[in-house]
């Protein structure tokens, strides 16, 4: 079976832009045909356009969902990620792993960096993942790059997509999504799944054997401040996140996974993630790579017919960073 994570997207960002206006989203095509959506740097964007732009993300193999919490749950709006491929979905789509930048020269006076997710990845292949998955993508009815920035990527960036996607401008789709908008904040909240499949993969897990996945996480209000923003989305996953694998293979290895992959196996667990990127000098790899991952985890084991279940969610300190009482 070959599924094509570009072409299963496609009806999926027609849907998009056909409902722009709805979904408060700007699109402009640009002199050289590439189409540009803005998620949230013009206009006002929103939690809509990012469960939409969520499941495209995941390349059509993946569905985003908002949830309401029960009565008297510490936290009212809550995002479900659920796929029956989660390892092509997560991480041959939605991972933010392609390195995309330009100097100041070349973007015109302020230098331009992004990590690039979405089904356009699998065409490029730059990342060595890829290579692990064995999987390359072909895309017959066009691509689209998700880019999590507050302002245009300069034409040099938008050439090397490009390029290295052998594709003609007509046939690519940016998507951009400032994580201090609605939208941009809603679908990096929708990567709770693929933050416990990076996990899995960074632990040795065999990916093969993941055949299935499920995910919840609360939703928190962006903050104008980027940096305060992506704190939110990431404390969201870390104390808030809920993932249940399901798994082929050694019963073992199914528990071993479910006992390292919660984040509170990291030993700086328990602290904002703003404050903690802000103690290691705004340093990703000073940070102990075991805190990006989930709070809570089940794992159940095909061979055996048994679930394993480790971490814990902390609502409470959510609640304390992102809650003020009326």
């Amino acid at each position: 079976m070959c599924l094509s994570v570009n072409d299963l997207a496609a009806p999926l960002v027609a849907d998009l832009l056909a409902r722009a206006a709805e979904l408060r989203l700007g699109v402009e095509r640009l002199d050289n045909g590439v189409t540009v959506v803005d998620g949230g740097i013009g206009v006002s964007g929103s939690i809509a356009a990012g469960l939409a732009i969520g499941e495209i993300c995941m390349g059509g193999l993946g569905r985003v969902r908002l949830a309401t919490a029960d009565p008297g749950a510490a936290w009212p709006t809550w995002l479900e990620v659920a796929s029956a491929q989660p390892v092509l979905a997560c991480l041959a789509s939605q991972y933010a792993g392609w390195s995309l930048a330009a100097s100041k020269e070349e973007a015109g006076g302020k230098k331009f960096f992004s990590l690039g997710s979405g089904p356009a990845r699998a065409l490029a292949g730059r990342e060595p993942l890829f290579d692990e998955l064995g999987y390359r993508d072909r895309a017959e009815r066009g691509a689209v790059l998700v880019l999590e920035v507050d302002r245009a990527p300069p034409p040099v960036v938008i050439d090397k997509i490009l390029r290295d996607c052998g594709l003609e401008p007509a046939q690519l789709t940016l998507i951009l999504t400032p994580t201090s908008s609605l939208a941009g904040t809603t679908q990096v909240v929708a990567r709770v799944l693929e933050v416990a499949l990076h996990k899995a993969h960074e632990l040795g897990f065999a990916l093969g054997d993941i055949v299935g996945g499920s995910a919840r996480a609360p939703l928190p209000a962006p903050s104008p401040d980027g940096g305060v923003a992506m704190g939110r989305t990431n404390d969201a996953i870390l104390y808030g996140g809920q993932v249940h694998l399901t798994v082929a293979g050694d019963g073992e290895a199914a528990r071993e996974l479910a006992r390292r992959l919660p984040s509170d196996t990291a030993r700086d667990y328990g602290r904002s993630f703003t404050d903690i990127f802000r103690d290691y000098d705004y340093d990703f790899y000073k940070i102990d790579p075991a805190l990006f991952a989930p709070a809570e985890v089940w794992v159940s084991s095909l061979a055996s017919g048994r679930t394993w279940h480790a971490g814990k969610t902390d609502l409470a300190l959510l609640c304390s960073l992102w809650l003020e009482e009326a």
